[in-house]
């Protein structure tokens, strides 16, 4: 009897250890099913770093988002030739079919169709794109825009005292300023709306020769244009918004040795030809970067807007104006005082800036009443 009591004590104990070793076996790792909050991200770039605009502002706002542990980012660059354009959709493709990203974002108006098809057919996955809303509404993208009235106001505040301004080499007399546009469209009258009422705000009297390439690439179109500007209408500054086309008014100031150029949406004082930078007193900013902290900020705090477009502005740091470099060398203290009291002002809420998009607000009849007689 004691023998058969000490072997069934034995077996048990066995048991026991067999049950313990298989519940330490079964335990899963705490540290594998803590949820740490750093989203993945992927920046799909139509192009190449280095661009010194619109890219290489969104990759640095990313990085910053990286540094401070809110996201792991993996950047593709996909190229920006003709030639490279059968990749984007398909490495869009590629990307979402992952599914190892909460995020996908790319910009710019190259892309809107190719995002289309994707979100389409990858509902669940999020996706942002910047600078477009072609396409608004559809559930799992974010459009982000920029509030170009906004940032034409300032600019027009900056041009309205600088052409004022005649002991600066290569200002005459004249109150006439220039904008050298790409299409007649809404978007880019809502950067002249903003640009004319802070010119006028500054002197009522100053008048602006608007004119548009219909084109966003040729320089041609304001090259040309922009000898009219300058030896008929005298003006002595000129805003190219036209991509690429705009810059053809650089050339030409550059040429006929009077004037100044402003340029548009990155710094064009580090994409332009040091002699065409040489004469870029500023440039109106969309700051991608920024947004995408803006948007990030909005999404870990609960504030979604997928669907639907954010238009950002001056108080969200979405658009601004280069204030260093030619600015800070060529404007006077007041004009510079000047400028940073208007962008206050917009921030603040005191000044309405008019915008082409407003219901009821006739562009047309707007731009007609501003330019030279």
């Amino acid at each position: 009897m004691k023998k058969l009591l000490t072997v069934l004590l034995s077996v048990l104990m066995i048991l026991c250890l067999a049950g313990c070793g298989a519940k330490t076996e079964t335990t899963p790792a705490t540290d594998e099913t803590v949820d740490d909050g750093v989203r993945n991200v992927a920046f799909l770039v139509n192009g190449n770093l280095g661009d010194k605009s619109f890219f290489d502002s969104a990759e640095a706002g990313l990085e910053t988002l990286k540094k401070d542990g809110r996201i792991n980012l993996k950047t593709i660059e996909m190229g920006g030739t003709e030639a490279d354009q059968p990749k984007w959709l398909s490495t869009l493709y590629e990307v979402a079919e992952s599914g190892e990203y909460d995020l996908i974002i790319c910009g710019t108006y190259q892309m809107p169709d190719y995002l289309k098809e994707v979100a389409a057919a990858y509902p669940e996955q999020k996706f942002v794109i910047f600078d477009d809303n072609t396409y608004v509404g559809d559930p799992n993208v974010v459009n982000i825009t920029y509030k170009q009235n906004e940032l034409g106001y300032v600019v027009g505040i900056f041009a309205g005292l600088t052409t004022l301004d005649t002991t600066l080499d290569g200002i005459n007399a004249d109150k006439v300023i220039g904008f050298a546009g790409g299409v007649d469209s809404p978007v880019i009258n809502d950067f002249l709306a903003g640009y004319i009422q802070g010119a006028q705000i500054i002197d009522p009297e100053i008048k602006v020769d608007a004119r548009y390439t219909n084109d966003y690439v040729d320089t041609s179109i304001a090259k040309e244009f922009a000898v009219s500007m300058i030896n008929d209408n005298k003006c002595d500054l000129i805003w190219g918004v036209a991509g690429n086309a705009g810059n053809g008014a650089a050339e030409t100031i550059l040429e006929l040795g009077k004037g100044y150029f402003i340029g548009v949406d990155s710094d064009q004082e580090l994409t332009l030809s040091p002699d065409l930078a040489a004469i870029t007193l500023t440039s109106g900013l969309k700051n991608v970067g920024n947004s995408l902290i803006w948007f990030m900020d909005e999404w870990d705090a609960g504030r979604e807007y997928w669907g639907k477009e954010v238009s950002l502005g001056l108080a969200d740091g979405g658009v601004g104006v280069v204030t260093d470099k030619n600015f800070a060398k060529f404007a006077s203290a007041d004009t510079q005082a000047a400028v940073n009291a208007a962008i206050d002002d917009v921030k603040a809420g005191k000044v309405t800036v008019v915008s082409a998009f407003d219901a009821g607000f006739d562009a047309a009849a707007y731009r007609d009443a501003a330019q030279p007689k």
